[in-house]
């Protein structure tokens, strides 16, 4: 047991490429450190607990659990138990290539300029971390044209056993043009309610031109675990990424989103949803840079925090001096549920050209008691009635999943 950074064997340790990746992660890292207050991106989001010396680091075995937890629709799935690929419970498409991100690295060379190519380690330091134990995740690749019927749901499931586990996954997926899928991640545990426990993802997507891709993401943890997720997502013309994140439990989680608007036409939707009631720390963090012309930007992201929790926000759009005739908008609202409940917004435009639409705003309140005492009047008990309040709320950001089947699970989980 150790710290975050830690001495151990890996699988290609005798490719010097992946060496150096590693080596360069575990360099930034050591001189970034964690976040502080004075680490600008994350001053509303302190990650203190991520400081100890009883971290373990999850490592493959043979004694996988095979208690997956059942979804309310039906998909392909990839399954990671405490952090490790478990094929056996794993169902995957035909005609699409899924791959163990390590097989990938050591046996398809022409896929290695993918990793880490738009992402900045100083800025991203547990993406750094990520990369000094690059090693477990899955490459997905769908070809020119093809269209998944199916979701496909990379289902992440932790059984910590009282252990404060360490899981770093990073997940590449490339869409050739015209390809078209709906990935879903679902973030779950077994266990302890208050299971300590630490998730470090990174998503690199790319979509190339024309291509679409409908990404849903569930998080839903032991209240003293702590996830962080970073995705990077590259887009060529007239590509479409449309994402949605509900955000639940954990001590801190932040889902964090770097779209590349590279070519013209790219379009992107990043919406979301935070609820708790409880002392988490739910961090949405966008950042949306518009780099060519007519290209396309649209965020909502909705929360509901009560007791001493906190919820955090930070947006920011950019348009770089050649994106002309550019749209970007995003919008958080924020319902607090308790006088010590919290919640920190700062949304950001960065506006280097002209002939462009782009707006954004914030707001917060409480529960509308006009509505509340309506309710009471007719016979509804408080606290249905206050359900029904809240669910009315997201429904406004969650009835924007065109997938019924997928917006009711949703639905559900938001409860």
């Amino acid at each position: 047991m150790a710290g975050l950074l830690q001495q151990v064997s890996l699988p290609g340790e005798e490719i010097p490429w992946l060496n150096e990746i590693r080596r360069r992660g575990r360099m930034v890292f050591e001189a970034t450190g964690i976040p502080t207050a004075k680490t600008e991106a994350w001053k509303y989001t302190k990650p203190r607990e991520l400081g100890g010396d009883d971290f373990v680091l999850a490592l493959p075995s043979n004694n996988l659990d095979a208690s997956i937890p059942n979804l309310a629709f039906d998909s392909y799935r990839i399954c990671f138990e405490n952090g490790i690929f478990n094929p056996r419970q794993s169902i995957l498409p035909q005609g699409v290539e899924v791959l163990p991100l390590i097989e990938v690295i050591m046996f398809h060379p022409e896929y290695r300029t993918l990793i880490n190519a738009n992402i900045q380690l100083e800025r991203f330091p547990f993406a750094a971390l990520n990369s000094a134990y690059l090693n477990e995740g899955v490459f997905i690749h769908i070809d020119s044209k093809v269209e998944i019927k199916k979701p496909l749901t990379i289902l992440y499931h932790t059984d910590n056993k009282n252990q404060n586990l360490l899981c770093n996954l990073h997940n590449l997926i490339l869409l050739d043009e015209q390809a078209s899928a709906k990935l879903i991640e679902y973030h779950c545990y077994k266990g302890e309610l208050k299971s300590r426990y630490f998730v470090n993802v990174v998503n690199e997507i790319y979509l190339r031109r024309g291509a679409f891709l409908k990404h849903y993401k569930v998080q839903d943890e032991a209240f003293k675990s702590n996830h962080i997720a970073l995705n990077c997502v590259d887009e060529a013309s007239n590509a479409v990424y449309q994402a949605f994140c509900l955000q639940k439990g954990a001590n801190i989680a932040r889902n964090e989103t770097h779209v590349l608007l590279k070519e013209e036409g790219a379009f992107a939707e990043i919406n979301g949803a935070y609820v708790m009631n409880g002392w988490a720390t739910l961090d949405t963090t966008t950042d949306i840079e518009h780099l060519a012309p007519n290209t396309i930007s649209h965020q909502l992201v909705k929360g509901v925090i009560g007791g001493d929790a906190k919820g955090v926000f930070q947006g920011k759009i950019h348009i770089a001096p050649l994106a002309i005739k550019t749209e970007g908008t995003q919008l958080h609202k924020a319902l607090l549920l308790s006088d010590t409940a919290e919640v920190d917004v700062k949304p950001e435009l960065e506006i280097f050209a002209d002939d462009v639409k782009c707006s954004h705003g914030a707001a917060s309140g409480e529960l509308d008691e006009d509505k509340l005492f309506y309710m009471r009047s007719r016979g509804i008990k408080e606290e249905e009635a206050r359900r029904l309040l809240i669910d009315a709320y997201l429904e406004d950001v969650i009835s924007k999943i065109e997938d019924e089947k997928i917006a009711s699970w949703i639905r559900l989980m938001a409860k």
